[in-house]
This record gives structure tokens, sequence and C-alpha cells, in this order.
């Protein structure tokens, strides 16, 4: 057993959970032999605490990091910032100046209001929309974060129902009367949004652009219409996917225009900030309502917002990062082919992942960890990508993958996969809408 998981087995008796971050868990990977911790990250490569050097094939930060982990430009401006000072009785100018960058970016938007997490920034979102709009029902499609107003989806419309939208998360702790004000509707199903919207509810749609595949044809568009028609607030929720397939929101691909969106992870390259933006008479509601908190003002946040737009304007990273990852994709088709294996991919071309089929799916990847962690890598079925992932770092992932499918598809063949395991099989992840 490493460093990292004596660790993790001292936090999970200190911390709930182990960590504070569902995705990040051990477990999830390859229970029992994954690293856990980190002692230092470059590009894509991460030390981890035995002082092993890693090519992190994985989720790159949980898709925070598209310029690679410590990029020196992003670094610098914070480093600036720490000795300036990060926080005084005085605001920041930083906030005022990425207000007005992210406001340009889209021009359908006005203004903008800041936060340091993803779904402290979908629950602002969410109150300033409830605000404008006079109604409490909110249709959402899409993970949304972690608070009340969106778990309490959850709940079902009775007890048997209770965690129907995220499997084996239990929403203990979210109030039971807040059921019935939030209602889920499935991705490209414009019929069950519409049934919503019948009951006269609904006063907000909050919903991610595209995650696991693309919108059909005219669906965001008639969101958008029937949004307009009913008085209802539109919100794209571009935490994941901002910034990987344009410069800003990927719905500027879809030339559809929502009435607030919100972005965060890939914002800041690392750093915690995140942002809600949205036309000037729904977002100014939030003057109507109470939304305050020490930290969203801090310096650090908005500074490395500021220079992790520079870089990517400079490096137009949204096209180099989606070229990688439909690369990426196209050589896993290759390399099952090759294997006879099946095997479907999905997701964003940036956020790029696939999975087998079968009932040794499970099985399978965390054999796939297991093997490429022997070989260096921190891997399983999904790559987020960045500018670190150069074509040489990407062949000798490929390189490494080959003879580990190789070994699935003897288990396909016939062989126990699981006494190829030298440990238990890796948990499953939680459901989303698309």
């Amino acid at each position: 057993m490493g460093a990292g998981q004596e660790l993790w087995n001292k936090a999970k008796r200190l911390i709930p959970g182990g960590n504070m971050l569902l995705s990040k868990r051990p477990e999830m990977f390859l229970p029992e032999q994954w690293p856990a911790y980190f002692s230092k990250a470059k590009g894509c490569r991460i030390w981890d605490l035995d002082g092993r050097e890693l090519i992190d094939m994985t989720i790159m930060g949980v898709g925070a990091n598209t310029l690679g982990y410590g990029d020196e430009r992003v670094d610098a401006a914070v480093v600036t910032t720490v000795v300036r000072g990060n926080m005084s009785t005085l605001n920041a100018p930083e906030e005022v100046e990425l207000a007005e960058r992210l406001v340009e970016l889209h021009p359908w938007a006005d203004m903008a209001r800041f936060a340091r997490t993803g779904g402290e920034a979908n629950a602002v979102a969410i109150r300033i929309a409830r605000a404008a709009s006079g109604r409490d029902g909110v249709a959402i499609c899409g993970y949304h974060g972690w608070h009340d107003w969106y778990l309490a989806s959850n709940l079902g419309e009775d007890d048997s129902l209770a965690g129907h939208l995220l499997p084996g998360l239990d929403p203990q702790g979210v109030p039971r009367n807040l059921r019935g004000t939030v209602f889920p509707f499935g991705f490209n199903d414009i019929a069950a949004l519409e049934a919503l919207i019948a009951t006269g509810k609904i006063g907000v749609i909050m919903m991610e652009v595209a995650r696991t595949f693309d919108p059909s044809p005219d669906f965001l568009k008639k969101v958008r219409e029937l949004a307009t028609a009913n008085g209802i607030v539109l919100i794209f929720d571009e935490c994941t996917s901002g910034f990987r397939q344009s410069f800003g929101g990927l719905h500027k691909l879809y030339g559809v225009e929502p009435d607030m969106a919100v972005f965060g992870k890939a914002l800041g390259n690392g750093y915690a900030v995140t942002a809600v933006i949205g036309r000037r008479e729904v977002m100014e509601a939030a003057q109507n309502s109470f939304i305050s908190s020490t930290f969203w003002t801090e310096r650090i946040g908005s500074a490395a917002a500021l220079a992790t737009l520079d870089v990517m304007a400079q490096t137009q990273s949204w096209e180099v990062i989606s070229a990688i990852g439909r690369d990426i994709t196209r050589r896993w088709q290759e390399l099952a082919a090759k294997h006879e294996l099946g095997i479907a991919t999905s997701g964003l071309p940036a956020l790029t992942g696939f999975g087998f089929k079968g009932p040794n799916a499970a099985a399978y990847k965390t054999l796939i960890s297991q093997e490429m962690l022997d070989k260096g890598y921190l891997a399983a079925t999904s790559v987020y990508t960045s500018l670190a992932h150069t074509p040489e770092i990407i062949d000798g992932y490929f390189d490494a993958l080959d003879p580990v499918f190789a070994l699935i598809a003897e288990c396909e063949a016939g062989r126990d996969v699981g006494s190829l395991l030298r440990g238990p099989v890796c948990h499953a992840g939680f459901k989303r809408l698309n």
C-alpha cells in the first residue's frame, strides 16, 4: 500500500466520505490501489506522495485545467495578486474587468455576478431567476450541483421514487417540503418540457446545452421559444461545457441565446472562480433578494480568470483541445475494432469517454486503471483534454493501452476478468438526465 492509500484510509476516519468531491474518490477508479493524493502537478503530469511521476489521461482536475496544470502565465498572475494582497476591505477591480470581458464574449448579456464554485453559482442563478419570474417551479435537464434546490428533484412523487434522478445519492437532509418545486425532463424531449410548462408552475428552465451527446435539430430553439412564449427565464448551465468548443459558451455554436448562463471549471484553469451572466432585466432581480458572500470578493479567482481568458485567446485553446479529443475518440474506436471489442463513445470532444458493453463493463474499466497505473498513467474510460496533451503523450498512451485491450479481448473470449484484478471493482458514478 502506497502513502496515498494510507493517507486515504486515515482521511475516511477524519472526513465524511474521505474528501470533498465524489469524482475524486479513489473508489471511483481503482479501489485500494489508486494513488489518491498528489504532491505536484505540471502540464499533464502528476507526482504522487511516493514520488512517482504519472501522466494524467483521466479527468485533469475534473475538467478545470484545459491549459494544463500549473500554466506559467496564469500562475504568474496569481503570484502577483498574492504579493499585492488577495483580500481587503475594498473591492477588487479585477471583478469589474472580468464582468466586462464575459459580457463582451456574450453580446446578449449585460451583467455578471461571481462566485467560487459551480454548485453555488447555479444556486445564485436559480435565486435570481425565481425572483425575476415570480414563480418557484424549475424545470431541469442535467447536473447542476448539490444544493437543496436541485436535489429536491430527487425526492420524486412518492417515497418509493426517492433517489430516482441520482441513483446511489440519497437526498437525506433535503427538506421533504421542497418536493414539487423542481421537475426533471429528458434531453431532446421537448414534449416532456411542454407538459411541465402546461402545469403553469414553471418560472425557470435550467439545463445543460449538451453533455453526453448533441441536441437534436431545433431542440434548443424550441426550448428558447417555449421560454419566451411563457415568460420563463432560460438558464444554460455551462459550468462544464463553457470554453471547450468555443471561446465562451457552447450555446454560441448553436445560435441560441439564454437569459442567463453559468460558467465554472475551465474559467480559472484550476483556480476557484465561477460566473453567472445574464440580461439586465433578469440580473437586476438580484437586488430584490439577498445574495452575498465574503469570499466571492477575494482577488485570486478574478485575476486567474482574466489570465486564463488571455491564454485561451492566444492559443485558441478550445479548438486545440477539441481536436485532441476527436483524435483520442477515433483511436479508441480503432483500437476496439482491432481487438473486436464493443464500445460506445460519448461526450463533448474535449470531454470524451467510452464504455464497454455488457455486464463486465465496470470490471474492464477497473482493469484499465490497474494496468495503466503500472505503466505510469492515470487512466480509466474518459479523458478530459488539455493543451498539455501533446501528440507524443497521446501516442505513448495508446501504445500502453493496446495490450490492455488485448487482455479485455481475452476476457470476452472466456478468461475470468476477476482473476486479473488485484482489488475490488470500481464504484459507479451517478446518472444524469442527458
